[in-house]
């Protein structure tokens, strides 16, 4: 990155450091980045962060895995396949690298009122709802479909035995959380590929939720490389 950006990006973006790197999942790595930039900030369970990856100003968003008010925070990412400049950059992230990253963002949040918390959605979706379930008490009312593509790919997720866990090519996901049948009146959050969210989001709508009641968030396409 050009020296003479940073004054600009300074004004931005917050700068902080990667200090440890580690692989968390088969596919998953997860970054903890430091810095006096992130103290402090206002973070709600399941908002995401856009970083500056390459050398090209191309930004990437990641949702937030854990937050340290102190200043730290934790990102989980999925290594993709091929060589675009966020797998290039979590593939190489080490500690000691400096990152550019935004202030967290996105409404795709936890609503803690709830009466039931549904979960739906696959690897993608699954860093957000850790931290989503993290802020839940242990009592709260949980369930939920999480589709990934090994046994191995899985997150350590809190409220993990409360769902129901898919792999990729047996049950449609829409399908599972047919099966599963979640009765109406409580939040649903359905995140990750953007014709399965589409699709899951009419299996409830069917079933009688309410569309006020049902959170999406497509994370990525076929043939994209992510949505906002």
């Amino acid at each position: 990155m050009p020296a003479l950006l940073n004054p600009v990006l300074d004004l931005l973006m917050l700068r902080a450091t990667v200090s440890s790197v580690e692989r968390f999942t088969a596919r998953m790595r997860r970054l903890r980045i430091e810095g006096e930039a992130l103290a402090g900030l206002d973070v709600l369970p399941g908002q995401q962060v856009r970083v500056l990856v390459g050398s090209a100003l191309t930004r990437r968003t990641y949702s937030v895995w854990r937050y340290d008010p102190s200043g730290a925070m934790e990102l989980c990412v999925l290594d993709h396949e091929g060589d675009g400049p966020g797998a290039r950059w979590a593939r190489e992230a080490k500690a000691g690298d400096e990152v550019r990253l935004g202030k967290p963002e996105g409404s795709f949040t936890l609503r803690p009122d709830a009466a039931h918390h549904v979960f739906v959605g696959d690897e993608t979706a699954s860093v957000a709802f850790g931290a989503m379930l993290a802020a839940l008490p242990d009592g709260s009312r949980v369930s939920g479909c999480v589709e990934t593509a090994t046994a191995d790919d899985r997150l350590p997720l809190p409220h993990a035995g409360r769902l129901d866990w898919v792999l990729r090519g047996t049950v449609p996901l829409p399908e599972a959380v047919g099966r599963l049948a979640p009765a109406p009146g409580g939040i649903a959050y359905v995140a990750g590929e953007a014709r399965t969210v589409q699709a899951v989001r009419h299996v409830l709508r069917d079933a009688g939720w309410d569309r006020r009641s049902v959170l999406t968030k497509p994370f990525w396409a076929p043939g994209k490389r992510g949505l906002e």
